[in-house]
């Protein structure tokens, strides 16, 4: 088996994710690449840490890498190298930054995330383990990774930007491991024949595993890791304890919630409305009443001041708002490739008046941010934190399961709640919109705005005002569906 970094990390995860990978590929579920462009970005920043630098190009020719990378490698005494790449055996990997000292050297792995996983030593242990193989002589290997305390101010600072971790000594107290793995997962590798694995941690932890839904298909459906909320560890337990049903699992003294979501599934016992709780909810909100929903991105490398890595920047919001009979609506997208928060935040308080009742689903995302803008506007910061003070969730009667029925399937998440209210109504029908279904598809979308021609630009934000106006309308119509319970 030809390893590289992705495939020995995977391939110690579950060496079957691997087989499958191989010989049964059609069942991989889809994967959201957004992370994959993450890394991508912070490895293009991270390779300025250390001042000028060779970097070797990608080559769908390996061959053409490695060779590269030794003719830099003998053409400087010291130098700074990006995507070095080596081969021991069939081992192959590039090293995110390589520097060589005379004829020592030292690995930096680059990691997009904030902190270090155990998976991470594993990773670098394995460079370690091709470079060492091939006779040179490693004496550090650090992993960087993004500071999240750090706030810009003016250029980007690097050397705050990223935190160095030291992990030689744990990467060499694993390199009999690392020969132990490869050994075995070349002879696991070799059978064409496929292993009846019992699911496990593995299937979730580091990464989620994108043949779940293959490896567990003999479960039936629904089944016990069809529970909404319920912990990992805990499916677990009754799956190895050969509970997988719904009708074994109703048997078992669990949470109210979970046995509610299995009883309403298996004995389709219509919908629980729970009036009382309802018309009090109803009865602490006043008008007029206006729906909010904000769209945000989050960038690994902050774009701009007073932003940290991974910030959630707001850069769109939907407001549906009622007074009397009628139905009003207005919204906000910022114009792309400019900070948007502060045309946001002045535009935010002069669609929503003071003291008025501002309704959000799951409220506590849309009060981070209003608070974050409150913050870094003072001049807005009274009139933002009286919205952020009067804003009330839509979401809490389904939290807490008081209007509920099968098709919510144990989530009181929106896009579960209103088809499951809606079911015939095309017009809240997430899936009937053109391009923008989500708000992974919405971020994305407005980060790469810049990239898009005029004509796809115009097209984009209108895709992306139509799908923040159906989250702020579905609101409305899931508030008239719970003042219509009340009143029959």
């Amino acid at each position: 088996m030809n390893l590289s970094k992705s495939r020995y990390t995977k391939g110690i995860q579950c060496k079957k994710m691997l087989w499958l990978e191989k010989y049964k590929s059609d069942e991989i579920e889809s994967i959201n690449n957004s992370s994959f462009e993450t890394g991508n970005m912070v490895h293009e920043v991270a390779r300025y840490l250390f001042g000028e630098h060779v970097n070797i190009c990608f080559d769908t020719n390996l061959s053409t890498m490695i060779d590269n990378t030794y003719l830099t490698i003998d053409s400087y005494k010291d130098i700074v190298i990006t995507e070095a790449s080596f081969k021991y055996m069939n081992n192959f990997c590039s090293v995110d930054i390589l520097i060589k000292k005379g004829n020592n050297y030292e690995i930096y792995e680059v990691k997009s995330s904030t902190d270090i996983k155990d998976i991470y030593i594993k990773d670098i242990s394995y460079q370690y383990y091709v470079l060492t193989s091939l006779g040179m002589k490693v004496n550090k290997c650090s992993l960087i990774h993004l500071n999240s305390n750090y706030v810009r101010h003016g250029d980007l600072e690097l050397d705050k930007l990223f935190t160095f971790e030291d992990v030689t000594s744990d990467v060499i107290k694993l390199q009999d491991e690392v020969k132990a793995n490869i050994l075995d997962i070349d002879k696991y590798m070799e059978s064409e024949i496929e292993e009846n694995l019992k699911l496990g941690e593995y299937c979730f932890k580091p990464y989620p595993c994108p043949f779940f839904k293959y490896c567990s298909r003999s479960l039936g459906s629904p089944n016990v890791f069809d529970i909404a909320s319920m912990r990992t560890s805990t499916k677990l337990k009754y799956y190895n304890n050969g509970i997988y049903s719904f009708n074994d699992l109703l048997n078992e003294d669990i949470n109210t919630d979970y046995k509610m979501q299995i009883d309403y599934e298996i004995n389709d016992k219509g919908e629980y409305i729970d009036k009382e709780y309802i018309r009090n909810f109803l009865d602490g909100l006043t008008k007029p009443l206006y729906f909010l929903d904000f769209e945000t991105y989050q960038m690994p490398i902050p774009l701009y001041d007073d932003a940290s890595p991974y910030e959630q920047i707001p850069f769109q919001y939907s407001l549906h708002y009622m007074e009397g009979d009628k139905l009003y609506h207005k919204e906000f997208l910022a114009e792309a490739g400019i900070d948007p928060r502060r045309g946001l935040a002045d535009r935010l308080v002069n669609d929503i008046p003071l003291d008025v009742c501002t309704l959000a689903y799951n409220m506590s995302f849309e009060k981070t941010v209003i608070k974050k803008l409150a913050s870094l506007y003072p001049d807005l910061h009274d009139h933002l934190m009286n919205i952020h003070d009067n804003i009330k969730d839509l979401m809490i009667p389904f939290k807490y399961k008081k209007y509920y029925n099968k098709n919510m399937q144990g989530s009181y998440s929106i896009k579960y709640v209103l088809p499951a209210l809606f079911k015939d109504d095309p017009s809240l029908n997430y899936h009937n919109l053109d391009l923008i279904h989500n708000g992974s598809e919405a971020m994305n979308a407005y980060a790469n705005l810049s990239n898009l021609s005029d004509e796809d630009i115009k097209y984009t934000r209108e895709r992306l005002l139509r799908y923040c106006e159906l989250d702020t309308y579905a609101m409305v119509k899931i508030y008239e569906r719970l003042e219509g319970v009340v009143s029959d």
